[in-house]
């Protein structure tokens, strides 16, 4: 996949999720205190290892993907974003979500890769439409979609994980127009 630059602050490449314990580790650091602190906090090492699982398997099954987030010249590691197929408000939508390693954060590594994974849901051809569920008390999450461009609709309630009520900024990007 080709490399995206967001301005002058990064460039990253979207790497395909594979079933690799690479992409495992970067699960396990995701999964922190601080990275799930918006999320209800860190999952189970088995609950880590089918999320890893469906990853793996989300591009085969043809309803969303997965990638791990390269931050370019550097070529490291910074974090994780994809796409997946949700029912939403009676019709069905992709939705996005991405996780930046703190060392990373604050570098428009997650903008940088909202726009290129937007790129990515665009090229399905599936859906319309790509939201973004985050935390209303998230700011730096919040910001990325700002960023990326998407429009800010207001504010839902969610279960994430299913039984933890949150609430969340819904946020649209119109895909066909990336097309």
């Amino acid at each position: 996949m080709p490399d995206v630059t967001d301005g002058a602050r990064s460039a990253v490449r979207l790497e395909p999720w594979e079933d690799d314990p690479s992409f495992l580790e970067l699960l396990r650091r995701n999964n922190s205190p601080e990275m799930t602190r918006h999320l209800g906090g860190p999952e189970s090492e088995e609950k880590l290892l089918d999320r890893h699982r469906r990853y793996a398997g989300l591009a085969e099954s043809g309803r969303g993907r997965m990638y791990r987030v390269v931050l370019l010249p550097e070529e490291k590691v910074a974090g994780s974003i994809g796409f997946w197929e949700k029912e939403w408000r009676g019709g069905t939508v992709y939705e996005t979500g991405w996780g930046v390693l703190p060392e990373f954060q604050g570098r428009g590594v997650a903008a940088a890769a909202a726009r290129r994974v937007a790129g990515a849901a665009a090229a399905e051809g599936a859906h319309r439409w790509l939201h973004a569920f985050p935390s209303v008390d998230h700011p730096a999450s919040n910001g990325v979609c700002r960023k990326a461009g998407f429009t800010l609709l207001g504010v839902c309630d969610l279960d994430y994980p299913a039984g933890n009520p949150i609430q969340c900024n819904d946020w649209r990007l119109e895909l066909i127009e990336r097309r």
